[in-house]
């Protein structure tokens, strides 16, 4: 299995690296790719040292499978390329998740839907797979009507410039910004650029794929998106109201058998999921599982998972191994 990684020296392309280091994946031969800029330069993996390439370069390598995080316009640009070289592609990027024609996958849910036709597959947004993994089992038995969610996004879903200016913040220095405000210390109520609607990009992101993945363009969603001070992942206030009511412990159980879900839910012992004990895990973790009292079929949960795993890397990644278990490369 020849195996490129397109945005190899980027922070989830670092990621990814290691998740096919540690998922065993079987890479035959790995191409790393990256911006001309970083051309030349070696990467390691699995004790091998490669040296990255560039786009045309891996084009006319033919790979099996290419795993893109490099931006949306790369993936608009090159994207294509690859496939029409007999690449299939899964891109991290927002460039293709709305496209009708491009399927948006999380494996747990909906990678039945994939076929050997697919040469360019979306990966949805962090934030949304780890909202839908927890949905999508509740809305088949209680069918979901609304749902709200309040978002505490980790600064690493911003990347390696964020994770600076935290840590120029933390040390008194000044340095560069990559948002418009100080994050030490605060709270900034903007994820991604503004829309006409007066949302951000990330908070329609919740919106559109969580509709398109689970199947169901009837379920209303409302977000509001926070960048928090936080490293290891993103963090989710999630009500859900739903047609038929529902038994708190039930949901607890349906959770608890949903693969890729971990239910951390016990006030008696102060458990709960937190972004700290998420980081560097595959799973999505859910507590604070109540009912909301304010109004009838209506469910609140808190919902934690490290973002540049299961949020990018991770659930690309086993995208592609669904692909080569059911012989779709």
């Amino acid at each position: 299995m020849k195996v490129a990684v397109v945005g190899a020296t980027g922070m989830v392309g670092e990621v990814m690296l290691q998740v096919l280091a540690e998922r065993n994946f079987p890479v035959t031969e790995l191409i790393p790719v990256a911006s001309e800029k970083s051309v030349g330069k070696e990467i390691e993996f699995k004790g091998k040292k490669y040296k990255v390439v560039g786009m045309q370069t891996a084009v006319d390598m033919k790979a099996d499978i290419a795993l893109f995080s490099a931006g949306g316009q790369t993936s608009l640009d090159w994207a294509p390329k690859f496939a029409a070289a007999g690449t299939t592609v899964i891109d991290n990027s927002s460039a293709w998740r709305m496209d009708s024609t491009k399927k948006l996958v999380v494996p747990e849910i909906n990678a039945s839907l994939l076929t050997k036709e697919d040469k360019i597959i979306a990966n949805p947004n962090c934030s949304t797979i780890q909202m839908v993994l927890v949905l999508a089992p509740l809305h088949k038995k209680y069918n979901i009507k609304r749902v709200v969610v309040s978002t505490y996004q980790s600064i690493t879903g911003t990347g390696v410039k964020a994770v600076e200016q935290l840590e120029n913040e933390y040390a008194g220095i000044q340095g560069e910004m990559a948002y418009k405000y100080p994050i030490h210390r605060n709270a900034i109520p903007q994820c991604d650029v503004f829309e006409d609607n007066g949302y951000t990009k990330e908070e329609m992101k919740l919106v559109r794929e969580t509709q398109k993945i689970i199947g169901d363009s009837s379920i209303a969603v409302t977000a509001t998106a926070v960048r928090v001070p936080i490293v290891g992942g993103h963090s989710e206030a999630v009500n859900v109201a739903f047609t038929n009511d529902f038994d708190i412990n039930e949901v607890r159980n349906i959770l608890h058998h949903t693969s890729g879900v971990v239910v951390q839910d016990n006030t008696d012992t102060y458990t709960y999921p937190m972004p700290m004990y998420a980081q560097g895990k595959d799973d999505v973790f859910v507590g604070r599982i109540r009912r909301d009292e304010s109004q009838p079929n209506t469910l609140n949960m808190w919902i934690v998972a490290d973002n540049l795993r299961k949020g990018a890397a991770t659930n690309t990644v086993q995208i592609a191994e669904y692909l080569v278990a059911n012989h779709l490369v």
